[in-house]
């Protein structure tokens, strides 16, 4: 499992790559933490687009996240999310807690052009 991290705005944006599952968790669950304390952002979003299985290990990472944000005033949202994944999240009851978006935003569009 890989993090990559970025500030889009006023969010935190987390694109996790790889399997959410036991054998990811533990260190997963440190990573994000540590991401978390760093960044103190409002909004916080998870791309998952890259992952393609979740686990209940997993989805325990999901919420124990949402309840640390939620808690501290924060904002989680999911996007990105995969069919089979998003199968996983609604049998778990995710998606009446917090946003689950299947498409990633897109990058806001600038004028090159000069007149």
């Amino acid at each position: 499992m890989t993090i990559i991290h970025m500030l889009d705005g006023q969010r935190l944006v987390l694109a996790l790559n790889g399997d959410l599952d036991l054998t990811t968790a533990k260190a997963l669950t440190a990573a994000l933490d540590e991401l978390l304390g760093h960044y103190p952002l409002q909004q916080v979003v998870l791309d998952l687009g890259e992952v393609g299985f979740v686990d209940s290990s997993g989805l325990g990472v999901i919420l124990g996240r949402y309840r640390r944000l939620h808690s501290a005033g924060r904002e989680l949202s999911l996007v990105g999310v995969r069919p089979a994944v998003r199968t996983v999240l609604e049998v778990a009851g995710i998606p009446s807690i917090m946003p689950v978006v299947d498409a990633r935003p897109q990058p806001p569009v600038t004028d090159s052009a000069s007149g």
